[in-house]
């Protein structure tokens, strides 16, 4: 599915958000740490390519299991002349080949709700950050302000769905996206989760009405994984 809506999904992420995924970008980006940096589940490369630009002494990795989207980050990449200190690998996220206490942090934005097992995954994430190394995310949500949410709701299932299907030409792949938001635990569960799974100083913020949701944890400086 990834693979099919690769060349497309930049256009349609931008357009359907009206560019304010940029700034949800930006306020993640200042709750993680380098120089050493995971981008996973990092799809095209956005995130993966703002931390870099915006902090030159960084160095970042990016995971991702679809090949199609490593190759729409791998031109981007060049593009912007970064290939010196942002590289890609193709792997899965939930169990990579990276050694213990790697990156002093991990990111991960729009992609834990892909996960086929979330708390695996957010275990290993946990496993390749440093003592003291934070994890930032960020995952799309429903707005809290009732006729927000209505609103939100008629464009989410109705309109987002039909843009994307004619631009990618894969209907199925734009249904899902709803539907996995909806799924996505609520605040108070996913942190529940974060702390359950080892994560210390777990933090929310809501932003754009709660349409995004940012999240932020810490490996503990004395750490058992489980």
């Amino acid at each position: 599915m990834f693979d099919d809506i690769a060349p497309s999904y930049d256009a349609f992420n931008h357009l359907t958000s009206m560019g304010i995924d940029k700034s949800w970008r930006r306020k993640a980006l200042s709750l993680a740490k380098g120089p050493s940096v995971l981008d996973v589940a990092c799809g095209t490369g956005d995130f993966a390519i703002a931390a870099a630009k915006a902090r030159p002494e960084w160095n970042v990795t990016g995971i991702d299991l679809s090949a199609g989207m490593l190759e729409v980050m791998a031109r981007k990449v060049e593009a912007e002349g970064l290939g010196n200190r942002v590289r890609s690998v193709q792997g899965d996220c939930t169990a990579s080949a990276f050694a213990d206490c790697t990156f002093d942090s991990v990111t991960v934005a729009f992609g834990v709700r892909n996960f086929e097992d979330r708390e695996k995954g957010l275990r290993e994430i946990l496993r390749v950050l440093k003592p003291g190394g934070r994890f930032v995310m960020l995952e799309l949500g429903v707005p809290s302000w009732q006729p927000a949410q209505w609103l939100y709701g008629l464009y989410f299932r109705h309109v987002m769905p039909l843009i994307g299907g004619r631009m990618s030409r894969n209907k199925s792949a734009y249904r899902y996206l709803p539907a996995s938001v909806l799924a996505f635990p609520g605040k108070k569960e996913w942190l529940a989760t974060m702390e359950r799974c080892g994560f210390t100083d777990c933090t929310h913020r809501s932003l754009t009405f709660g349409i995004c949701r940012l999240y932020a944890g810490a490996r503990p400086h004395v750490s058992q994984t489980t």
